[in-house]
């Protein structure tokens, strides 16, 4: 080997700024949908600064809604179930007794609410609940 290091850095290191809470309080407020980042520099370099899209934070009420979904996924074992019944299907084990058609009915019911859920909680049309 040669000796000679090649600087393959492409960015500057990153710059540090301390704020107190307050201070970084005001400027998030100021920021808006804005990651802070951006917000500073387009302000301190204003004429040379690249322009920069605010980052479209969800609604608190979107928020629940996907928490209610993935909660739901957590306590369900239906992935699983379904999968077992799809396994035994392909086997020709598959016995269907009232047992499992409630539970083949429920897990409908549970796909069907994840499903419109998440459309609203996503904003997409057709969501009903």
């Amino acid at each position: 080997m040669s000796g000679i290091q090649v600087e393959t850095r492409k960015r500057p290191a990153p710059f540090s700024l301390r704020l107190s809470d307050v201070e970084r309080a005001r400027l998030e407020a100021q920021a808006g949908g804005l990651p802070l980042a951006s917000y500073i520099k387009s302000v301190v370099l204003a004429e040379d600064a690249a322009r920069y899209r605010a980052r479209p934070k969800p609604p608190v009420e979107d928020q629940r809604l996907l928490a209610a979904i993935l909660a739901r996924l957590g306590e369900s074992r239906t992935a699983n179930n379904l999968n077992q019944i799809a396994k035994g299907m392909h086997l020709g084990t598959l016995v269907v007794d009232d047992a499992l058609e409630a539970d083949l009915r429920q897990a409908c019911v549970d796909v069907a609410w994840m499903r419109a859920t998440l459309m609203q909680a996503l904003g997409l049309r057709g969501a009903t609940r």
